[in-house]
C-alpha cells in the first residue's frame, strides 16, 4: 500500500506534464530585472519583462523605498482595517486617484487581489456579469468567486455583446460588462468607447481591468480609460503596480462609494496584510516621475515601433498588436518552444506562449519592449530573431 504522504496522486500529475513537453522550471535571474540580465549564469539581452518603464531598478524609486523603511519599518503588520493602515497608504491613493483623473482609488496587494476581492464584492445573485472570453486568468478566477450569474461574449465582438445583453438583460437587477483594457496574449487594445457606449445603452456598469494599459496607455500612462478619454463613464477601472510601475500591488480607481464599499467587503483587504513600506515608497515615487515627464512613455513607445517594423520587414508575423507587447506568432507549438530555446542560446530571452493559454495553432514568443531598452539591443535582438528564424526555416 502507498504512503499517503508520497503524494502520489500529484507525482502521476507532474509526470504527466513531462510526458506531454510541457513541465518547465524556473528561470533564475542573478540581479536586478533590466534590458539585459544575467539568466542562469548566461547575460542575455531580456524581452520578456512586464517592467514596461524601467522602473524596477530605477534609482529614485530605489531611494524613496529605503527611505520608507527607515521611517516605517519592512512591513505594516497588520490588514488595513485593523491597525495596517499608514498614512502612507493613505497618501498613495490620493496621488494614484490624481494621477487617474478619478474620484477615488482603493489599493489592494496585487492587481489579482483587485479581481479577486472586487468582482465579487459589487454583484450579488440576481444580476449578471458579462465577461470578453479572452479577459485574464484573475477576472475568470474573480468572476467565478461572484455570486452572479455569468455570461461569455466573442472577443472584442460587440454584435456578439450586443447579442448577449438583448437575451439576457432585461432578466437581472445589475449588468457588469468586465473586458481588460490590453490583451497580454495578443497585445490589441479592448474597443472601450462601444463596449461604454452598450454598457450605457443597456444600464450595465463597466468593469475594465487595465494592467497592460497602466503606465502604457493614455498620458504619461494614464490608462485605457484616459486613452479613450472616457473618464466618469467606466466605473471600475483596475490598474496594477507590478508592471509599467515596478514594484508591487494593484488598485481599484472609481467614485468615492466604490472606495467606501470595497473598504467593507473587499476581502483580500480585510483577510491580507497591506503592502509593506518600501513598496508604497517606491510606488509614490513612480507616480511623482510620471506625473512630471512623458518621457518614459515616449521612449517605450518609440522602442516598440522600432522593434514591430524590424521584425515586420524580416516578414515575421506580429500579429493584431496595438501596443508594446508584441507576439510573433509561429503557429505549431513545439516549433514555438524550440524558437524561444534556440534564441535563448543566442542570447534573447524571450519566453513561449502555447495552447491552452493561446489558441492552438498560434503558438508564439511574446516580446516586451520597455522604455529602458536601447535601439542597439533591440536591433541586435532583431539580428538573432533573423538568424534563430532562417535556420529553423521560420524565415524564408
Amino acid at each position: 500500500m502507498s504512503n499517503v504522504h508520497e503524494l502520489g496522486y500529484l507525482q502521476d500529475q507532474v509526470q504527466e506534464l513531462k510526458d506531454q513537453g510541457v513541465y518547465r522550471t524556473l528561470p533564475v535571474l542573478e540581479g536586478p530585472n533590466e534590458p539585459e540580465v544575467i539568466l542562469n549564469g548566461k547575460k542575455v539581452i531580456n524581452l520578456s519583462s512586464n517592467n514596461y518603464l524601467g522602473f524596477a531598478n530605477h534609482p529614485k524609486l530605489k531611494k524613496a523605498a529605503i527611505e520608507a523603511v527607515e521611517k516605517y519599518g519592512v512591513g505594516s503588520g497588520a490588514v488595513r482595517t485593523i491597525v495596517g493602515n499608514m498614512d502612507i497608504h493613505e497618501e498613495l491613493e490620493v496621488k494614484l486617484a490624481k494621477f487617474k483623473r478619478e474620484e477615488a482609488v482603493m489599493v489592494f496587494q496585487s492587481g489579482f487581489n483587485c479581481n479577486a476581492g472586487a468582482i465579487q464584492a459589487i454583484t450579488n445573485k440576481g444580476d449578471l456579469i458579462i465577461s470578453d472570453e479572452l479577459n485574464h486568468a484573475s477576472i475568470i478566477d474573480g468572476v467565478k468567486l461572484s455570486k452572479a450569474d455569468k455570461a461569455v461574449f466573442k472577443h472584442s465582438d460587440m454584435a456578439d455583446l450586443e447579442r448577449v445583453l438583448k437575451e439576457r438583460r432585461d432578466q437581472y437587477t445589475n449588468c457588469l460588462i468586465i473586458t481588460d483594457g490590453v490583451f497580454s496574449m495578443d497585445g490589441d487594445v479592448a474597443k472601450l468607447p462601444e463596449i461604454v457606449d452598450l454598457a450605457e445603452k443597456y444600464n450595465c456598469m463597466t468593469y475594465v481591468d487595465d494592467a497592460h494599459g497602466s503606465g502604457v496607455l493614455g498620458e504619461s500612462g494614464r490608462g485605457t480609460v484616459d486613452h479613450f478619454h472616457l473618464h466618469g463613464r467606466v466605473d471600475f477601472s483596475i490598474g496594477t503596480l507590478s508592471k509599467a510601475i515596478g514594484v508591487i500591488g494593484g488598485y481599484v480607481a472609481g467614485n468615492k462609494v466604490m472606495k467606501e464599499w470595497l473598504l467593507h467587503r473587499g476581502r483580500p483587504l480585510l483577510f491580507s496584510t497591506s503592502l509593506p513600506p518600501a513598496a508604497v515608497g517606491a510606488i509614490m515615487a513612480a507616480v511623482d516621475e510620471l506625473s512630471s515627464t512623458t518621457e518614459y512613455t515616449d521612449r517605450l513607445w518609440s522602442n516598440a515601433k522600432f522593434f514591430k517594423e524590424k521584425l515586420g520587414k524580416l516578414g515575421f508575423n506580429t500579429g493584431a498588436s496595438e501596443t508594446p507587447i508584441t507576439p510573433v506568432i509561429i503557429g505549431e507549438e513545439a516549433m514555438a518552444v524550440q524558437f524561444s530555446k534556440k534564441l535563448l542560446e543566442n542570447g534573447v530571452f524571450v519566453s513561449p506562449i502555447v495552447f491552452p493559454t493561446v489558441p492552438k495553432g498560434t503558438g508564439r514568443v511574446r516580446c516586451m519592449v520597455t522604455a529602458a531598452h536601447t535601439e542597439e539591443q533591440l536591433a541586435r535582438a532583431v539580428d538573432v530573431f533573423e538568424k534563430v528564424g532562417k535556420e529553423m526555416g521560420i524565415l524564408k
